[in-house]
């Protein structure tokens, strides 16, 4: 079993965009979204909604009113300021317990609460695993583990031989979580400065792993000069450009469709795409 991980140093490089894409021109893949913060894949794969799972991995404290004896000394123990006039404020606490050490009447319980949800729903490409987390949780990580393990299973299950993970931007937590064990990281990246040093960043976190790496420049043409030193760039780090995706408002005009660019045009956009997945078929058949 493969699995190919999609990375961007940065949000609102077209990752997702060719991922979906990607979805439609694999025959044989599970696909999961791994951008639990902002989780969007579906909306593009003709998603149907499955089964919704529970995902607990945060802790808040609680107060027992009838053993509390109103000290205060929660309130000013609490660097978050989450306790006041006896109840605490479950977006601002953290977690930490400290309130629960400190208490003298041990009125207060830290109690695991739900931070998310995560789902198994079927595309017509292949099922689909993603997730949301509810606003102001954390243990992004853990959840897309928790989505890498449940993809593997349903793989292996269903008979098929590759994942397609469509990553989480940036180099935190959740990337790692994402990039560790993986056959192949495709880096897709947009050629603006910012796009260039964040590319830099995430190529890092690859090494790091020890991954297999390819690029795509997405937009190509937006900026020739920083095109040609990202090309460079990926030259001198022994990685090979496998996509150079040019402008193409069908791009957009394929997602205000709720549709992934191959399916709504054969424009450059969609036809480079699809060579683009060939080069990677072949790369991941050395894996």
């Amino acid at each position: 079993m493969k699995e190919l991980l999609l990375l961007s140093g940065k949000g609102g490089t077209g990752k997702t965009s060719v991922a979906g894409s990607f979805a439609t021109l694999a025959k044989n893949a599970v696909l999961v979204d791994c951008d639990v913060d902002a989780a969007d894949l579906h909306l593009i794969t003709h998603c149907k909604i499955g089964t919704e799972n529970e995902f607990r991995a945060s802790r808040k404290a609680f107060i027992d009113q009838s053993r509390c004896s109103d000290c205060g000394r929660c309130a000013a123990a609490c660097r978050f300021e989450a306790i006041r006039a006896r109840t605490v404020d479950k977006i601002s606490c953290e977690g930490c317990g400290l309130c629960a050490r400190v208490c003298p009447e041990d009125a207060i319980k830290m109690v695991e609460v739900v931070s998310g949800y995560w789902y198994q729903s079927d595309t017509p490409y292949g099922p689909l695993i993603h997730a949301r987390l509810l606003a102001g949780e954390g243990n992004s990580g853990k959840l897309v583990s928790l989505l890498r393990e449940r993809a593997r299973e349903v793989a292996e299950a269903t008979g098929r031989d590759m994942i397609l993970l469509d990553g989480p931007p940036g180099i935190g937590c959740p990337v790692m979580a994402s990039a560790a064990g993986v056959s192949m990281v495709l880096i897709v990246i947009e050629p603006t400065v910012s796009g260039f040093n964040d590319f830099r960043r995430v190529l890092e976190v690859c090494r790091h792993f020890g991954v297999k790496t390819a690029a795509c420049i997405n937009k190509v043409d937006l900026d020739e000069k920083i095109s040609e030193q990202i090309e460079r760039r990926c030259e001198k780090e022994g990685i090979r450009v496998l996509g150079r995706i040019p402008i193409d408002h069908d791009v957009t005009r394929a997602m205000v469709q709720k549709m992934t660019v191959v399916e709504y045009s054969d424009g450059p956009a969609a036809k480079e795409i699809q060579s683009m997945w060939k080069r990677i078929q072949e790369e991941m058949a050395n894996v």
